[in-house]
């Protein structure tokens, strides 16, 4: 596995924010904020994806809503205990931010990066595989990411079409790199006193996945790239 976390765990996405900065936590005198960040996508609609930003890195100017930014950083997750149950929770985490002029159109195309992240990590879930009742194949997989202080990252993933077959069959421990773009899904989540609450769910869309063989050569690789371009 890759010990740089760095390269373990790098994203980029670049969009306008839809929402004013509030308060998340703070570690040693430092002070972190959440704001949310519309990021397009080819289809002409929108992710709205929570990113989690020092103080320092707003000495010059603030993040307000219509804000264009590019932010660099890594995809991260946390556990949340809510009436003695825990919940996964996944932002991006702002390691650096650009600040884009307000009449610079964000360019969404092939050809262009405005929503990409790159994983290198772990199975640590068996893949479960599905058809929608469109009959498209979908794999979803759980990744964790290494991080620094023998921390690590747990990142949910959607494979699709013979990526999804292929992540079926990969075995719990696998090690694996994976690229491609966070997306946003909203879902209703039913309680047991037959109550519904909307929710939304964050996770990465694969566009392509290699899987690092461990037999006799370590570098040989098996390149797995998304037929189906509709889930970039």
């Amino acid at each position: 596995m890759n010990t740089n976390y760095d390269d373990n765990n790098h994203l980029i996405l670049v969009g306008k924010v839809t929402s004013e900065k509030r308060f998340s936590h703070e570690i040693y005198g430092e002070k972190f904020y959440i704001f949310d960040l519309s990021v397009p996508r080819l289809s002409g609609n929108a992710d709205i994806i929570p990113v989690t930003i020092s103080e320092r890195l707003l000495t010059e100017r603030d993040v307000t809503i219509g804000s264009k930014l590019e932010v660099d950083g890594q995809f991260r997750s946390y556990n949340s205990y809510e009436q003695e149950r825990s919940r996964l929770i996944l932002t991006v985490f702002a390691k650096d931010i650009k600040f884009l002029a307000d009449d610079e159109e964000i360019e969404v195309s092939r050809d262009t990066v405005s929503n990409e992240v790159t994983l290198d990590g772990y199975i640590c879930k068996k893949p479960i595989y599905r058809k929608t009742p469109f009959g498209r194949e979908i794999s979803d997989i759980l990744l964790a990411v290494n991080r620094a202080y023998n921390k690590s990252d747990y990142i949910p993933c959607i494979a699709w079409g013979r990526n999804a077959r292929f992540c079926e069959n990969i075995p719990v421990g696998t090690e694996v790199r994976v690229i491609g773009r966070v997306q946003s899904r909203g879902y209703e989540k039913k309680h047991e006193d037959g109550t519904v609450e909307k929710r939304v769910a964050y996770e990465v869309s694969v566009s392509s996945l290699e899987v690092a063989n461990k037999g006799n050569d370590e570098n040989k690789q098996e390149n797995i790239e998304l037929e189906n371009k509709e889930a970039i």
